[in-house]
């Protein structure tokens, strides 16, 4: 009884944090064999879009948004939310969430083990129903920016499995929380085929012009392109 009593009260602590919630989750996904990113829609897909429906129709979209955009501002540890239409190229700013969790310092990600996040312009790749962190986007790091600077710099193993992800903790990925990694997870799903494009940035270059940072000489070079990038999506929701 005491063995029980020890283990019941165990596991409300683990419900209790969203650390432990993932673990439970993904201990559960190895045992019945893991679920698919259908399951998971079927798990998390009403409780979602109870949250933010009204939120997606108040932007004048539908829900769910046809095509969906998603950008990482480091400096203010925030991630916005952008959806359109089938038939509009204006992106509507959705929602925004605090980013719980990433490593590193100011600057791009350089080679595996630097605990950087990424900055560029990159897609979802994949979506994982049994991550070890509640749900995840994995980002397609290194992109073709990434990939070609190494070569010129002679930099390899630029590192992988760069993920938007739940839990509150991360070493070069962005941790969300398990709610929000749930509403994004969902999102996500639901834009498919539709690619989602994720852009990370130092800073929000809409406010200031790029100055020149302390980096590889391409940096400035990168800065401009994620100015250009960020103009296409207009500032809003909390961001400032």
């Amino acid at each position: 009884m005491l063995l029980l009593a020890l283990i019941s009260s165990l596991l409300l602590l683990l419900q209790r944090s969203d650390d432990g919630q993932a673990w439970l989750g993904f201990a559960w996904a190895k045992l019945r064999g893991g679920y698919t990113v259908e399951e998971r829609l079927a798990q998390h897909g009403a409780a979602v879009e109870a949250r933010l429906r009204t939120q997606v129709e108040a932007a004048g979209l539908t829900y769910p948004p046809a095509h969906l955009a998603l950008v990482a501002i480091k400096d203010e540890a925030l991630l916005l939310v952008y959806g359109r239409s089938e038939t509009s190229a204006t992106w509507q700013p959705l929602l925004s969430y605090p980013i719980r969790g990433m490593s590193g310092r100011q600057g791009p990600k350089l080679r595996r083990g630097d605990f950087q996040v990424p900055e560029g312009i990159y897609r979802v790749e994949s979506l994982n129903a049994n991550s070890r962190f509640h749900l995840s986007l994995r980002l397609d790091y290194p992109n073709a920016f990434d990939q070609t600077r190494a070569q010129a710099d002679g930099r390899n193993d630029l590192g992988s499995d760069i993920m938007i992800h739940g839990t509150r903790s991360s070493i070069g990925c962005l941790a969300m929380g398990n709610q929000a990694a749930e509403d994004l997870f969902v999102l996500a799903a639901l834009a498919r085929p539709r690619p989602v494009e994720v852009l990370i940035t130092p800073t929000d270059w809409r406010r200031q012009q790029p100055m020149l940072r302390a980096g590889p000489a391409w940096l400035h070079e990168l800065d401009r392109e994620l100015q250009r990038g960020l103009a296409r999506f207009p500032r809003a929701l909390g961001a400032g």
